[in-house]
């Protein structure tokens, strides 16, 4: 059997990273600053780690507008979806090999 620690995503590894796909998994979207909120981290430090996830092909972005000001959403994509619920399958086999 494959060791459970080899399905796990090095995109996933920051807890920035697992926030906001923890978030995006949860909820149908969520804009910039409910993550930043969220996540408690600064604005150059989220944007870097949407990107990457942006980047990996794991969220979408949409960009809006509400009146005059701008909103940025992000969604979790279908790869994105099944590449964390594997790396949370991963996760929890790890955590069952050591009961």
């Amino acid at each position: 059997m494959k060791n459970p620690i080899e399905n796990l995503n090095k995109a996933f590894d920051s807890r920035v990273r697992l926030g906001i796909m923890s978030a995006v998994m949860v909820n149908a979207e969520v804009n910039f600053n409910q993550l930043k909120e969220l996540i408690q981290v600064t604005d150059g430090n989220l944007a870097s780690h949407l990107k990457a996830l942006e980047e990996a092909g794991y969220i979408k972005v949409n960009k809006g507008f509400i009146g005059r000001k701008t909103n940025t959403t992000y969604t979790a994509t279908k790869s994105g979806e099944k590449a964390f619920k594997q790396h949370l399958d991963a996760l929890e086999q790890m955590i069952r090999a050591t009961k």
